[in-house]
Order: structure tokens, then C-alpha cells, then sequence
């Protein structure tokens, strides 16, 4: 008969018990972080205030990993949330997240994924809401016509910026690629995981660490109204 494993226990196969400890990158702690305010957190008494303190290490379990386009709908979405609101904490779910590619393209989906979890927008999945309030659903949306990668659109003044992510100014490594094709075809190469695994997350870091303000990777426009 299966069983499930005592609250609080881990769920999966391989690492066994007692080794499946989680190890992330330290620069992982080090990168920016973005704290909002959660309307339906307050009102459900889940946070004190509504208040939420969301980091990088909380995208990179989102999406399953760590890379330059995980960092860039990092740091777009934070750009475009202090932007929006200079002067207090930005509002959960008061923002509709608006991607230019449609969904199946590309990295829009994890770009999605990773825009959504400190504005709490979602597609016609999301929370209908109670009583009217806190509507989740519908916020998050794809195909949209505008020049940026993202466009952040406040609910209650209409306020709204595009946001783009130039990765070509942080290069990865020239040695990366040759790197990562030995990994591939001999998953126990041991030198050439470890390595390029490095180098994957020097970019990552890079991104975050070195570039999170910097207008040239990090772009942020405002929109005009009707424009």
C-alpha cells in the first residue's frame, strides 16, 4: 500500500533521505528582491499587512531552474514594478501583465510564469476573486501589439510602462558553448557538466548582480496614454 511521506518530508525519488538538501548558488541571496503588498494576503490573514518579500530563489523554484532569461523577467518585472509605484509598495494584483509574444513562442511561457509570481497576474485560470475583490484572473495576457518584451499596466490609474531585457550587453563566455555540447553528449563528463554549469551562472550572476539597474540591459519605457 503506498503511503505518503510524514508532514514536512520531501516528496520525490533520488537524492535519498538525508541528503536531499537544497544547495543554491550564494549570489542567488544577493540579488534583488522585490516586496509588494497582497490586498487578498491581508484580507485572509496570510500576511501581516499583506506584506510579501519575494526573491530570486523563489523564480528559480518557480521555474525549475536558473538562467539569463529567468534573471531578465527577474529584473523587468522589478524595473516596471518601481516605476509604477515610486513612492509605496506595489500592489499584488493590481497590475495587468501584458507579453507580446503568444503564449507557445519561444520563452514567453516562463517569462509568464516568472512576471506573474510577485504581481499575482494570471491567465483565465486565476482567482475570479470574492465578492468582486481580488480578481487574479485575466491579468495576464499574451499576443499584444507593442514595441517592448513586457508591458505593466496599473488597474487603478492606468499608468503603464514596457519593459525590455537587452542579454547581448552581458555575453556568456565564449568557452560556454563548446562546454555545454560535450555535457550533452556524455552526461558523465563530469569536468565538462561542472563547467559549463559554472559558466551558466556566472552569466546569471552577472545579470543580477552587475546589471540590475543598468538602463542599458534593463530597459523601461513609460507609455503615454493613448499612445
Amino acid at each position: 500500500m503506498n503511503t505518503l511521506p510524514a508532514t514536512g518530508a520531501p516528496i520525490g525519488g533520488a537524492p535519498t533521505a538525508g541528503t536531499a538538501t537544497e544547495q543554491l548558488p550564494g549570489f542567488f541571496a544577493d540579488a534583488p528582491r522585490i516586496r509588494v503588498r497582497d490586498p487578498l494576503a491581508a484580507f485572509l490573514g496570510a500576511a501581516a499587512g499583506g506584506v510579501l518579500d519575494y526573491g530570486f530563489d523563489d523564480a528559480v523554484r518557480l521555474a525549475g531552474h536558473a538562467c539569463p532569461t529567468v534573471a531578465a523577467a527577474w529584473l523587468m518585472t522589478r524595473a516596471a514594478l518601481a516605476a509604477l509605484y515610486p513612492d509605496t509598495l506595489p500592489e499584488r494584483g493590481g497590475v495587468v501583465v501584458d507579453l507580446r509574444e503568444p503564449a507557445d513562442a519561444g520563452v514567453a511561457g516562463v517569462v509568464a510564469r516568472v512576471a506573474a509570481l510577485p504581481t499575482g497576474a494570471a491567465g483565465d485560470e486565476g482567482f475570479k476573486g470574492i465578492a468582486g475583490r481580488f480578481v487574479r484572473r485575466g491579468l495576464l495576457r499574451f499576443g499584444a501589439a507593442f514595441d517592448g518584451e513586457l508591458r505593466f499596466t496599473r488597474l487603478d490609474d492606468g499608468r503603464a510602462v514596457e519593459t525590455a531585457a537587452r542579454l547581448d550587453r552581458v555575453p556568456a563566455d565564449p568557452r560556454m558553448r563548446e562546454l555545454m555540447m560535450r555535457a550533452l553528449a556524455d552526461p558523465g563528463d563530469a569536468e565538462a557538466l561542472a563547467g559549463f554549469g559554472a559558466m551558466w551562472q556566472d552569466r546569471v550572476r552577472r545579470l543580477l548582480l552587475e546589471h540590475a539597474d543598468d538602463p542599458e540591459v534593463v530597459v523601461v519605457r513609460s507609455v503615454v496614454r493613448g499612445g
